[in-house]
């Protein structure tokens, strides 16, 4: 069983993550919220909202930063272009990193590492470049290391992620179709060295056929807990 040491991580459908820390760092992952079936009714986000990270820039995982960000104060992170177009759009307060790069927050590290996947917007009919994709590991002071590894696909370079960080839950998307499928998603929470795994990304529309039952299949043996949670639960 994966100690949290007192952080809290909610899964709110499709890939949007809450994440808060025990000493009060509240950080929203990939809001995807008005048009995200998956999330929870009723579901109310927390009045404090201190970063928001976004791993790139497709609408079912940044449709609704800049509304939060207006309405929270938060800060947006994630790539360099991805934040100058949420600047575009009226974000205030934002950091604009780049792969390998970390940057401090109160209790929190920020680092950004790498994802195989394409990002862009849509903008009166023309596409943007987004920069390119990412995932995102959060060090917590006194806590654990996650690991939200964005849209991707397998890649042999995770095993990088495990020698510098050590993440010990790492959130996967399984859905197949746009990222990795449970086969490879389960290859790549052993390339990352996490003790368990929430699935992420899977089931929200058709073409997502992953589920967490064969993520569990191809994870037997490993001693890699699959923490599977309906939108709205949490990991304590």
């Amino acid at each position: 069983m994966t100690d949290l040491k007192g952080t809290v991580v909610t899964w709110l459908g499709h890939a949007t993550v809450h994440i808060a820390t025990a000493k009060g760092t509240s950080i929203l992952i990939d809001p995807f919220i008005e048009q995200n079936p998956k999330y929870p009714k009723g579901y109310k986000l927390p009045e404090k909202i201190d970063l928001i990270l976004a791993t790139h820039g497709h609408g079912d995982h940044v449709a609704d930063l800049v509304a939060v960000a207006e309405k929270h104060n938060s800060t947006a992170v994630g790539i360099v272009e991805l934040m100058v177009w949420a600047q575009s759009k009226g974000v205030k307060k934002t950091v604009g990193m780049n792969l390998g790069g970390s940057w401090k927050f109160e209790d929190v590290t920020i680092s950004q590492v790498e994802a195989r996947h394409s990002s862009s917007m849509e903008a009166e009919g023309a596409v943007i470049y987004g920069g390119v994709p990412t995932g995102f590991v959060i060090t917590i002071e006194d806590g654990p290391v996650l690991y939200h590894a964005g849209d991707t696909a397998v890649f042999l370079d995770m095993q990088l992620i495990r020698d510098l960080y050590e993440p010990q839950l790492a959130m996967l998307p399984i859905g197949d179709f746009y990222t990795m499928g449970p086969k490879a998603a389960a290859l790549a929470a052993k390339y990352v060295g996490a003790t368990a795994v929430l699935p992420i990304h899977y089931g929200t529309f058709p073409a997502l056929t992953g589920t967490p039952k064969e993520l569990s299949k191809f994870l037997e043996g490993s001693g890699i807990e699959v923490k599977a949670i309906a939108p709205g639960e949490s990991l304590r």
